[in-house]
């Protein structure tokens, strides 16, 4: 079934308008038809306006452009969409308006329908995913059969994979050197992350560009690379002064609401925000980039601060695991973890930050309590999960503290029946506090908040202790 949602506050009139499209897209049997048989989960034709200060102001000349969401894991609801909002935020305020934003599966049929579709709404499609080695990474193909736009190895793209994987040219696998085909008829994008360049295939009339999935890779290319190219072809502004603040602890509602209670925000500076895993960045934009409005942002910030500062750990990129690291190698103390329940996720988070390994010195991972037990060589005759899981956990910590010689440590318990995980964190006077912590659901997301809010309470404590360097 098709699903089509649709925004009062966001439709415009006229023939070019929402209710026109719609219309006409319900009415033409043909096209409906095609629709269902994509079996497309969602389908958003309206212009996506982030929040504002106030009511922004439409550009004179917006350029259209409609965006293809490509993976069958959304539609399956694995994974939520976030490149919709990630674009339309960051393209908004530089003169790009979004008509439309569909999902389809990665089958070559329907991303070609799709297209058909797109390109006769906007002169710019944006397709994301689909650049990967696999055999169901289409994207590159099904958009040069749709354009006629032939693909080519770019003899610069070979010497970086070949340099990135460390072989000679000639010995790259089939699949690698796929990902270095780009248009004929057009350009690329660089990848700094990944291996997969966006691709631009350019005419007179249309522009479609293809980005690589992974948020990773596909968010600084849209930022260093593709806004950069659309200014040149379509004269549309670059990006003037930005202001980030990353939360986290506090939802994406009620940060909104507190900055509309205790801060006015000019008309001129245009908000957005983006979520995930109990993490909200807030992004204030100001159209030009001077001086000026660098002291505007700055006394921003300062006012933002003043009513919601102990729920900021960053006002730049920096995630929340870096912030962590930074705070404990800034304060010359270290970390040990010990985990059950958690399965070691707090580790992978952690040891993906710059300088994790001289503040991470030691993490133990078992699927059950009395394997960590065992693994830590504890020789406790007191020892007794059953009779008190606040203390075994609380053993553990002082445990995994002994065992890597750290001072502070990390215990979380095995997953209970009602949701709640026991964790301990020992301080480096040897202090423990105890807290039962949320671990509700199953996979991915269910793991990324709990890591968020884990990190969280440890970023806190940390914050506030007072140990010398």
């Amino acid at each position: 079934m098709l699903g089509v949602s649709l925004s009062r506050k966001a439709m415009p009139s006229g023939d070019d308008g929402l209710v026109g499209g719609v219309t006409r897209v319900v009415e033409d049997r043909k096209m409906r038809e095609r629709i269902v048989r994509w079996g497309l989960a969602c389908l958003v034709l309206a212009s996506i306006v982030p929040q504002a200060g106030a009511a922004a102001s439409e550009p004179v000349e917006a350029v259209r452009y409609v965006i293809v969401v490509t993976g069958g894991e959304l539609l399956s609801g694995a994974y939520a969409d976030g490149h919709t909002h990630f674009l339309t935020r960051t393209l908004y305020p530089l003169g790009l308006r979004c008509v439309g934003s569909m999902c389809i599966d990665d089958k070559r049929d329907d991303l070609e329908e799709a297209l058909r579709f797109a390109t006769g709404k906007a002169p710019l499609v944006i397709v994301t995913g689909g650049l990967g080695p696999t055999d169901n990474d289409v994207t590159r193909e099904a958009i040069s059969e749709f354009t006629g736009i032939a693909l080519a190895e770019h003899p610069e793209l070979i010497q970086r994979m070949a340099r990135r994987f460390g072989v000679a040219p000639e010995q790259l696998r089939a699949n690698l050197r796929r990902q270095t085909q780009t248009p004929v008829g057009g350009s690329y994008l660089d990848n700094a992350t990944g291996t997969a360049a966006g691709l631009i295939f350019e005419s007179d009339r249309r522009v479609i560009v293809a980005l690589p999935g992974p948020p990773g890779e596909l968010q600084p290319m849209v930022r260093d690379k593709l806004i950069p190219y659309l200014s040149r072809r379509f004269g549309t502004r670059l990006p003037g002064r930005s202001l980030m603040l990353r939360f986290v602890g506090l939802g994406q509602s009620e940060i909104d609401q507190r900055i509309k209670e205790h801060v006015t925000l000019d008309p001129d500076i245009t908000t957005g925000s983006q979520f995930q895993g109990g993490r909200v960045d807030f992004t204030f934009t100001l159209p030009d980039d001077t001086p000026r409005e660098k002291e505007r942002l700055d006394a921003l910030r300062q006012k933002i601060v003043a009513h919601l500062g102990e729920y900021i750990y960053a006002d730049d990129e920096t995630s929340l695991e870096q912030h962590v690291v930074n705070l404990l190698r800034a304060r010359g103390t270290t970390l040990a973890l010990a985990e059950v329940g958690s399965g070691g996720t707090v580790a992978a988070a952690l040891n993906g930050a710059e300088g994790a390994g001289d503040a991470v010195l030691g993490a133990y991972v078992a699927p059950t309590m009395e394997r960590l037990h065992h693994l830590l060589d504890v020789h406790d005759a007191n020892w007794a999960w059953s009779a008190s899981g606040g203390d075994a956990v609380e053993r553990l910590a002082a445990a995994a503290a002994r065992a890597a010689a750290s001072q502070w440590a990390v215990a979380v318990g095995p997953l209970q029946e009602d949701g709640f995980v026991e964790v301990a964190f020992r301080r480096p006077t040897g202090a423990v506090e105890n807290e039962r912590l949320a671990f509700r659901g199953a996979g991915e997301l269910a793991r990324s908040r709990f890591v968020t809010h884990l990190l969280d309470r440890l970023r806190r404590k940390v914050q506030q202790s007072a140990e010398p360097r």
